[in-house]
């Protein structure tokens, strides 16, 4: 028991280690997420820039991503604990993960030519940054709520079971699943958007299980 104490408590701190940075970059990419003029804030804002894509690859980093490890670390309790009982995988898709992150840092360096060129052409660099700005959008919603929705139905669930923490957890889990992965839904249908007043209260019961 002692064991999977420790190890309980490591993954709870890989978890949020993973969860902290991911929003730091988000936060750290306000210039050129939010910015009406990402090809002049980016060049502008570049150290900013690289440390959001540092904060956002830190989870899924190998060999040593926290969600990885975190993943790792439940699965082991869940066979020692409850040797009937699958596992699941507690991670993110990562590869949506580096997708993502590597938006930003290829804005960053159309901003620089944008900047460097004696008489750019602005047409054409505003319609690469939007492209750019669209691979963001697409993978940030696939990522933290289409697949979260179903990853955290899964480990809820096996939670549930286990009876390894107290019920109400994985019940807020997997009502939480159900509405971010709803939300993910909406958002691909036009409905309202990722970063709204609806898109929030949907994803806040997920966020109060993690």
């Amino acid at each position: 028991m002692n064991s999977n104490e420790k190890a309980a408590k490591m993954a709870g701190i890989l978890f949020i280690l993973a969860a902290v940075s991911a929003v730091a970059g988000l936060l750290l990419y306000d210039p050129i997420l939010n910015s009406t003029d990402p090809l002049i804030q980016g060049s502008a804002h570049a150290n900013q820039v690289v440390l959001g894509a540092v904060m956002e690859l830190i989870p899924s980093v190998p060999p040593s991503a926290p969600r990885l490890r975190c993943s790792r670390i439940c699965a082991d309790i869940m066979k020692r604990s409850h040797s009937g009982m699958c596992s699941s995988d507690f991670s993110r898709p990562l590869s949506l993960q580096s997708v993502s992150s590597a938006y930003s840092p290829s804005l960053l360096t159309l901003s620089r030519e944008y900047a460097a060129a004696a008489a750019p052409d602005p047409a054409s660099f505003y319609a690469s940054a939007a492209s750019l700005k669209a691979v963001h959008d697409w993978t940030f919603l696939l990522g933290p709520n289409f697949m979260l929705g179903i990853n955290t139905m899964l480990y809820s669930y096996i939670f549930y079971k286990s009876r390894l923490v107290p019920r109400f957890i994985p019940i807020l889990g997997m009502t939480g699943s159900v509405l971010v992965f709803l939300c993910a839904l909406l958002v691909m249908f036009g409905v309202f958007t990722q970063l709204s007043v609806w898109g929030a209260v949907l994803a806040l019961p997920v966020a109060a299980n993690e």
